[in-house]
């Protein structure tokens, strides 16, 4: 049953603008991971080339991940992040130099939902991003400049596959659990679908195993602006010397206003005026929430690719697991557990998409646990350190780990 009670504690400074910006995340918890680094991993090459789900191959793929904690001897405490859909490997602790943590630090971390005292925590940047693994903008081995556009299209499964590369590099067999929010929900679905065998237990957050026909509107809409911006040239303009930056702004900016409920937007910036002592004569940024646009969209332009966000959210357009009637078959035999968890002022994905991954998964038998949680701040809940949203997962990690013994 949904979770009505009510949550106390937060203000409008709480609400996180970004489903995954990790320089914006809010509510912190004592205890951190420290100084992290970044490391990078070429797993597939010319000899053993990545084949994905359309049949395309790629003959490099190199991925960037963050890891937290310590594997046991037994190798059975791994969680493993799977990051929304402008997130990185940047998970949780510090970067040297950076005062900012990771965009999920308020979760993972020492005593944290996510306790890195007992866990083993793999975070990867995924497959076609632009923080270090391969992707669009990524140097074609085959030509020598990035690949724009020549980059094949992918699918949900391609992630998991590289993931499970990944894995394989740690020398881990199965995952005490796969962890996701939005895209990363989606993720954490396709491999327990794809390999239950690997995943015992699942936690799905502010997800979907299908989008409506508003989502695949919004992405496309932001798509547009990006392709039909001057300095796009064709997916080439790396090789050209520009970026599609009003475009990609403008589809950045759009994005931020579906990630917020409207009683979030409203308590956070209202009808306020940006600064009142100037006068209006023109169509600039009056207003506090067009200034809120106005930042978020510029600095996205600074640390993510067009090309990618293009490729991402397509991959998230055709996603539709179930549609194949035997894609639960091999969970439903399996011993894995699902937490599905949505917020009840996301309107990006609302409940009910959550409550369609529950209802298929439990008319195939799986074990799953449902909880909705009240929330103002819309889909980027999910990155806010919500007390009943945390404590529900980690009373789900409790239960894993202490079955695993």
């Amino acid at each position: 049953m949904p979770d009505s009670t009510p949550v106390t504690g937060f203000t409008a400074a709480d609400a996180v603008p970004d489903e995954s910006d990790r320089r914006e995340t809010t509510g912190e918890a004592p205890g951190s991971v420290g100084l992290v680094t970044t490391q990078q991993v070429q797993l597939f090459d010319a000899t053993h080339p990545l084949g994905l789900a359309s049949g395309n191959t790629l003959t490099e793929v190199t991925v960037a991940y963050e890891t937290y904690g310590t594997l046991n001897a037994t190798r059975d405490n791994a969680v493993f992040i799977c990051h929304a859909l402008t997130g990185d490997a940047h998970a949780a602790g510090y970067h040297a130099g950076d005062s900012k943590p990771g965009w999920w630090d308020n979760l993972i971390g020492p005593g944290k939902p996510v306790d890195t005292d007992r866990f083993f925590v793999i975070c990867p940047n995924l497959l076609g991003g632009c923080q270090g693994t391969t992707g669009p903008a990524s140097r074609n081995p085959e030509t020598g400049v990035s690949y724009g556009l020549d980059f094949p299209l992918l699918q949900m499964a391609d992630f998991v596959t590289v993931h499970r590369a990944l894995l394989a590099h740690l020398g881990i067999d199965r995952l005490l659990a796969a962890v996701g929010g939005s895209l990363g929900g989606m993720q954490v679905l396709q491999w327990a679908l794809s390999a239950p065998e690997q995943v015992r237990n699942a936690v799905i957050v502010a997800a979907s195993s299908r989008l409506t026909a508003q989502n695949i509107a919004f992405s496309a809409v932001a798509r547009q602006a990006i392709i039909r911006d001057q300095g796009f040239h064709g997916g080439r303009y790396l090789e050209e010397g520009t970026l599609p930056e009003t475009g990609l702004r403008i589809a950045r900016m759009m994005a931020h206003i579906t990630y917020l409920s409207e009683e979030a937007m409203s308590e956070k910036f209202g009808r306020r005026l940006q600064d009142a002592e100037i006068p209006r004569h023109g169509f600039g940024v009056d207003f506090a929430v067009e200034s809120y646009l106005d930042h978020q969209g510029e600095k996205f332009l600074n640390r993510f690719d067009a090309l990618s966000y293009l490729y991402l959210t397509r991959v998230m357009d055709y996603f539709d697991p179930f549609a194949d009637p035997a894609a639960t078959a091999a969970v439903a035999r399996s011993d894995s557990r699902f937490l599905v968890m949505s917020f009840d002022s996301d309107w990006r994905f609302n409940t009910e998409h959550s409550r369609q991954i529950v209802r298929t998964l439990e008319r195939a038998g799986c074990a799953v646990s449902f909880r909705e949680i009240s929330s103002a701040w819309g889909h980027d809940s999910f990155l806010l350190a919500d007390p009943i949203y945390h404590a529900t997962i980690e009373a789900f990690l409790d239960r894993a780990a202490e079955e695993a013994r």
